[in-house]
């Protein structure tokens, strides 16, 4: 019974092994000397000079939708491609669901995957054309 709970005890000492690892490094490097500068807020690395409900420029949300975009469609691919690899990966799934023909399921997966990335391709170049990536 006790080895059973094994590495679950072992994974939550290592959780706590770090957390307290990483405090006693800020505490062993942070700052020694305090001062204005140095305990003044900032946000994304720059200061806080403007008021907090200004308006930002368009182009910047374009590009944060854009980056989500491109960067979720791995979450689509990655699965698809691992399963793709093993070599009972999408073959098997297929004769589980009863598919008449398993080539024939393999290739219309095979098609939906490329039909996905032509939209993608399709829609990185839309972006591109309306000048997202271009910072003025």
């Amino acid at each position: 019974m006790a080895t059973a709970f094994l590495p679950v005890f072992l994974f939550v000492l290592a959780g706590l092994a770090t957390s307290l690892g990483m405090l006693s490094m800020g505490w062993a490097f942070g700052p020694a000397r305090k001062g204005r500068v140095k305990e003044m807020p900032y946000e994304s690395g720059m200061d806080p000079i403007h008021d907090a409900r200004r308006r930002f420029d368009v182009r910047f949300h374009l590009v944060a939708i854009a980056f989500v975009l491109f960067d979720v469609e791995l979450l689509f691919l990655y699965p698809w491609a691992v399963a793709n690899r093993h070599p009972e990966g999408i073959d098997a799934a297929v004769a589980k669901a009863g598919a008449l023909n398993v080539d024939y399921s393999r290739m219309l997966v095979f098609g939906e995957v490329m039909v996905f990335l032509a939209i993608l391709a399709l829609g990185f170049v839309y972006v591109w054309r309306k000048g997202v990536f271009q910072w003025r």
